[in-house]
């Protein structure tokens, strides 16, 4: 953890739905100014996200999801982790 800030349940799964639906989307999506968008939306929320949770989704890389080079391959990192996240978090 940073900065004493928790990694709540509701952080992850919050987290996981905005980028699941966007990943979905973008992955299906044949109009560049509609992948753009998605971009744009997921580092607008990249900015507010809890950022513990960012830390641990980032290992370390603060262009984690930020960069248009890399969103594509590092969304279904980030989609993975969160998924893995909240199975661990199952009784």
């Amino acid at each position: 953890m940073t900065d004493n800030i928790q990694i709540t349940k509701d952080s992850i799964e919050q987290t996981y739905c905005l980028l699941h639906q966007k990943w979905r989307i973008y992955l299906h999506s044949t109009m560049e100014w509609q992948k753009d968008d998605i971009e744009y939306a997921v580092a607008q929320y990249v900015e507010s996200m809890n950022k513990a949770l960012y830390t641990a989704l980032s290992a370390g890389n603060d262009r984690f999801l930020l960069s248009h080079t890399t969103f594509a391959s590092d969304m279904p990192k980030a989609v993975e982790t969160l998924e893995h996240m909240m199975a661990q978090e199952q009784p």
